[in-house]
């Protein structure tokens, strides 16, 4: 069996190296579908947001939503993608039971946004540029629902006619993490933009991966698609097994089919599912009930005008303005609700243990509890609170981490807390002396070591201090006075 190695594989004869491009289907953030008024909430009891139009009743015409078309737009601009100012809707015709037209309205010769490009955030700290080949708007299908009973399917159609933005990557990946960064990358841009809510558990973001093996330098293989992946970790697997499947394939001397196959998830593989379609497969041609989508460029210019400030633009901004890392501002920028909090707690105090509080404490408090940032009992101004009294020397950080843990509990602000149950940090010089001193006196084998050169025991010497004084000792100045008392 051939072992992944980043992007290369080691196979039997040699090493191989995957070329991966991604198709996400993204829904929509709209109150209604792509060519009905039909609502779109998630969760509704089955079959309660259908138009006639959803449902394919004779005689039902489409008509664009103007919404759906910013919406692509938006997202376009923000891909670095041209705007195609004429854009034509195709039928895609195919059967599906969750199809009720017999097609999909969908944009194939002339999509609404062309090539464009997104910078990953690859794990290592680099960075890499991935092309945008297309985005197109499209219906969504419906459901079919194969578990709700013994010998029949069920279909729910809420979910048909939902407006989808199909962004389709070149193939310029070459290992799962930059596919799995890529996502990353494109999940947050639509989320900042409001375009997306990005929520793969609830099929509003979905992955095809398109995946091909060769020889490093050589032609392009044969290709498989991957279809429906809902979350990052499992088109992470979906890509490590099919490559090592494809691999195995040619080692054997056999061909890869191109085909169409689906991941599954309880098993980790990918299993085949159809014979891949061509595009002549479909039979697209024009829909005669609509007009080409004509776009007017003030419009268009004015919805550029309008974009937020995107996720690259406001890590370059926390490193120029905060000092930070560039490791530290993307992590804290990789959610726009993240930015604007760590902004609001690192607005005039010291940024990077601004971050570190958010990134340390506030991170790993969400993850034990389960609770997403807007629900934290700790809001941006809270722990601001607690920071200030790290910086003015109240609480040592030893103790503020005992404080945030009591404000997480009891949701009370930190200097409630420091006051109620008597923390303050101890910054008189008297008594810190009083105590290193009795330290000292206790402890004449290893004051005796320190004079004798051993550095390192004046750490031991600390930790005793700060023991006896229950925390509240100010580092600094224990440090300072032990070492004029040893020395």
């Amino acid at each position: 069996m051939a072992d992944t190695n980043g992007g290369l594989i080691q196979g039997k004869t040699g090493p191989w190296e995957m070329v991966i491009g991604l198709e996400v289907h993204a829904q929509v953030i709209g109150e209604s579908k792509l060519f009905s008024g039909a609502a779109t909430a998630f969760g509704a009891a089955p079959n309660s947001q259908v138009s006639l139009v959803d449902a394919a009743m004779p005689g039902m015409l489409p008509v664009l939503n103007g919404h759906s078309v910013a919406q692509a737009v938006k997202t376009g601009l923000a891909l670095n993608a041209k705007i195609n100012l004429t854009s034509v809707f195709e039928r895609k015709n195919y059967f599906y039971p969750d199809l009720p037209q017999g097609y999909q309205i969908s944009q194939y010769l002339q999509p609404i946004v062309g090539e464009g490009t997104i910078e990953l955030d690859l794990p290592d700290g680099s960075t890499k540029e991935v092309g945008i080949e297309r985005l197109h708007m499209e219906q969504d299908a419906g459901k079919s629902l194969h578990d709700q009973h013994p010998t029949m399917t069920y279909i729910d159609l809420n979910r048909s006619g939902i407006t989808l933005m199909e962004i389709v990557s070149k193939p310029d990946m070459g290992s799962a993490e930059e596919a799995a960064a890529y996502i990353a990358k494109l999940r947050s841009i639509l989320r900042y933009l409001g375009t997306c809510d990005g929520n793969m558990e609830e099929g509003s973001l979905r992955c095809d991966v398109n995946l091909s093996m060769r020889r490093p330098g050589a032609a392009l293989g044969t290709r498989t698609e991957t279809k429906n992946v809902n979350s990052i970790r499992f088109v992470k697997l979906a890509i490590e097994y099919e490559a090592r499947r494809q691999v195995q394939v040619l080692e054997d001397g056999g061909k890869v089919v191109q085909e169409t196959r689906l991941f599954d998830a309880d098993k980790g593989v990918t299993r085949a599912m159809r014979s891949k379609e061509e595009a002549h497969d479909y039979r697209y041609f024009p829909d005669p009930d609509l007009l080409p989508l004509v776009l007017d460029p003030d419009w268009v210019e004015d919805i550029r005008r309008g974009l937020p400030e995107l996720p690259d633009a406001r890590k370059a901004r926390l490193v120029d303005d905060f000092a930070l890392s560039p490791y530290d501002a993307g992590v804290l920028v990789a959610e726009r609700e993240t930015a604007d909090f760590y902004e609001a707690v690192a607005k005039g105090r010291d940024a990077k243990l601004a971050a570190n509080w958010l990134t340390g404490e506030v991170f790993g408090a969400l993850n034990r509890s389960g609770m997403a940032l807007a629900e934290a009992p700790v809001d941006a101004k809270k722990l601001g609170g607690l920071i200030d009294l790290i910086a003015d020397g109240t609480i040592s950080g030893r103790i503020a981490k005992e404080v945030f843990e009591a404000m997480w509990e009891s949701g009370k602000p930190a200097a409630a807390i420091v006051a109620d149950q008597g923390l303050e940090q101890i910054s008189d010089t008297g008594a810190i002396e009083a105590i290193v001193a009795q330290v000292i006196a206790d402890s004449p084998g290893q004051a005796e070591q320190f004079k004798s050169g051993n550095e390192k025991i004046l750490g031991w010497f600390v930790g005793q201090v700060m023991k006896a004084s229950q925390g509240k000792a100010n580092p600094g100045l224990v440090n300072r006075i032990l070492r004029d008392k040893l020395s």
